[in-house]
């Protein structure tokens, strides 16, 4: 399919307001002081800046290969404490935030609310094991959800295969296709959860866990389809007002999440939703587990990937 990705410069909007287009998506801002004096960046299709004739008044600086060491380690340095700063405060926004742009909003709401119906139709349990493809089908055949439209397909697609490194996302890609499909053979259910494990170094770990940890202990998230991370994503999206970076310092992209190939979360048994906070690292769970030699979390404070620290994610692969 192909991908309905579009080049725009960088205008400048008003007083304080810059807006940045790489590929589909937006950096925009509009929440700086009035005061403050702004500058439009271009980027080419490889994110570098670009000194066409058209851009030459505006200042661009090109790095060169003769840059001294000192100068690029300094901002090697620079760039490692702004990403820390970013995780740290995940939920703001910055002005290099990439935004979908506005004439794709009403588009990426309805694919996400009709996402929503094939969860509810089929079940929680199964939706984190449900496929693409099959995700289609339910939509095909269930007139309370209705048919993907073009246009929804379309978004998905391209924000499936879009490089989250464009904005801030430097984890791996685990899953590289929209299809992909989990094979339930390979999973068991986990009682009272409503979430599956793979079988195998997950089912194991989570099983010592249990044992070392105690009865406190509970899955708060196992295994999770392409599908799945979608629509968790999408659904922070949604409460991060279209802001791609904002939602993935909380949640890694679909195809970028190792809970479809190993990984997976616990909490404090009675915790709630505290259980996906730092809150979690303060319980006698957490204290638990942390001491234990063969557990290792995904994401780690001050981790460079992006995302925020996840003290409840347990590494397995």
């Amino acid at each position: 399919m192909k991908l309905d990705f579009s080049k725009r410069k960088a205008i400048q909007m008003g007083v304080a307001s810059v807006a940045v287009a790489t590929a589909g998506f937006l950096v925009r801002d509009n929440t700086l002081d009035s005061g403050v004096e702004m500058r439009p960046v271009f980027l080419n299709n490889d994110d570098t800046a670009n000194n066409n004739d058209d851009t030459e008044n505006n200042e661009v600086v090109l790095k060169t290969e003769d840059e001294p060491a000192a100068i690029v380690h300094a901002e090697s340095e620079s760039a490692v404490k702004d990403n820390l700063n970013k995780t740290v405060n995940f939920d703001n926004t910055f002005l290099e935030d990439i935004f979908l742009p506005q004439e794709k909003i009403n588009v990426f709401q309805s694919a996400l609310k009709r996402i929503m119906r094939v969860q509810k139709t089929i079940g929680y349990a199964n939706f984190n094991l449900v496929s693409f493809d099959n995700m289609i089908l339910y939509a095909h055949r269930y007139p309370k959800i209705g048919k993907f439209t073009k246009a929804e397909i379309a978004l998905i697609d391209e924000l499936f295969f879009f490089d989250a490194n464009e904005y801030g996302f430097y984890g791996n890609k685990v899953i590289q296709n929209l299809t992909s499909e989990i094979n339930k053979k390979e999973t068991i259910k986990i009682s009272g959860s409503g979430h599956y494990l793979f079988q195998g170094d997950a089912l194991s770990k989570f099983n010592q866990l249990k044992k070392d940890v105690g009865p406190g202990l509970v899955l708060t998230s196992g295994v999770r389809s392409v599908v799945k991370q979608l629509q968790l994503f999408l659904a922070k999206l949604d409460a991060s007002n279209g802001n791609l970076s904002m939602a993935s310092r909380s949640l890694a992209p679909p195809g970028h999440s190792y809970h479809g190939i190993g990984d997976f979360d616990v909490g404090k048994k009675g915790f709630g939703k505290f259980n996906f906070t730092s809150k979690f690292a303060s319980t006698d769970e957490y204290k638990k587990l942390i001491e234990l030699k063969y557990i290792d979390l995904r994401y780690t404070q001050n981790n460079q990937i992006g995302v925020r620290y996840e003290p409840w994610h347990i590494k397995v692969v």
